[in-house]
């Protein structure tokens, strides 16, 4: 047991040697293995002075000091995780999952912490939500990526923003897509290698998000809900036919009415599609995908006809898993070769989703 323990212990130490090089102070560098052995290894306590008491009886202080009072800049150990992160798992079939963590909290000091949804609880709750980007390959994730978002009620207090010790470049209102987009700027800037981006419908619905997506020439599917509109793929811009007195019309329409997303999937051919095993077998679900064109063009009062389509074909597909009562609605658009955006709805339900 003891030989074991101890290689276990010099693995991770060899695991996280990049990282302390980009600490710099040497003490820093030998408190880092201790801490992080301390969350990930045997004990039901995690806070700092049990661990101290299991792994460095007599260096409590200086572990104390790292986690409370070391004031360090956290971008290099950022960099060095995007750099391990595609060393592991990084490729062309690799994808990133966009996705949010809550944190359920009991009081209201934390920083960020309010009454929203929270992911781990499927309600709404007192908590911090933190936008996560995680970089996977097969069955193998890694976390890249952990951004606070703040709510409303905090980014219009700037006392309290000041009060709690938020950096000036944060105390600005971002939305959760916004913050997504910024770190996946962050990552492609890196270098970080992968083939598609991920995302739930708590992302998918944001219509400024998916056109962020297609500007950076980003192969991606997103879950959307039932109610957003969509055209057939067939659908025609047209000049309007002006009913009433005043100025011409400077924009075309679209020829059909738009329909919710759930109603176009509703006479698709469906196919049963297993993807990996899980807990309990394999897990499958059953697909159907059609070509639509998302109604999320610029706003305009064009009558009875919706909201104009934008003007790249995307792919639909509903998956429906009737073992959990749970259906999903997706829209994907691909990559061609040379990097710009194109349809390629019939890989959709090969997709790890």
């Amino acid at each position: 047991m003891v030989g074991t323990t101890w290689d276990w212990e010099a693995e991770l130490r060899g695991w996280l040697e990049p990282f302390l090089e980009r600490l710099g102070h040497k003490a820093r560098q030998r408190m880092c293995p201790l801490y992080v052995a301390g969350l990930i290894g045997p004990g039901d306590r995690k806070s700092v002075q049990p661990m101290a008491e299991r792994l460095a009886p007599n260096d409590y202080d200086q572990l104390h000091h790292f986690i409370a009072g070391g004031v360090w800049d956290a971008a290099p150990l950022e960099r060095e995780l995007l750099i391990q992160a595609d060393r592991l798992v990084g490729g062309s079939d690799a994808v990133l999952v966009i996705d949010d963590t809550a944190v359920p909290k009991k009081g209201k000091h934390s920083v960020g912490v309010a009454a929203q949804y929270a992911s781990a609880l499927g309600k709404n709750a007192n908590c911090q939500v933190l936008v996560s980007l995680t970089l996977a390959r097969g069955e193998v994730p890694v976390m890249v990526a952990l951004r606070l978002f703040l709510p409303e009620n905090w980014t219009s207090d700037p006392v309290r923003l000041r009060r709690t010790g938020v950096p000036i470049e944060y105390r600005v209102a971002r939305t959760k897509p916004e913050i997504a987009l910024a770190e996946i700027d962050r990552m492609i800037s890196a270098g970080v290698r992968f083939g598609c981006v991920l995302a739930d419908a708590g992302y998918g619905m944001s219509a400024p998000f998916r056109q962020g997506l297609t500007a950076r020439k980003l192969a991606w599917a997103v879950g959307i809900p039932r109610h957003l509109k969509v055209y057939p793929v067939g659908v025609q811009l047209i000049w309007p036919i002006t009913k009433v007195r005043g100025r011409p019309r400077k924009r075309h329409v679209p020829d059909i009415l738009s329909i919710p997303a759930g109603d176009m999937l509703a006479g698709a051919k469906w196919r049963i599609v297993s993807w990996r095993s899980g807990t309990k077998g394999r897990l499958k679900a059953r697909f159907a995908a059609v070509r639509v064109r998302i109604a999320d063009g610029p706003p305009q009062r064009i009558w009875n006809k919706g909201q104009p389509a934008s003007s790249r074909r995307r792919g639909l597909a509903h998956r429906r898993a009737s073992p959990v009562r749970r259906e999903e609605i997706l829209s994907c658009q691909l990559a061609r070769r040379d990097g710009s955006a194109q349809l390629g709805c019939h890989d959709q339900g090969e997709m790890d989703l």
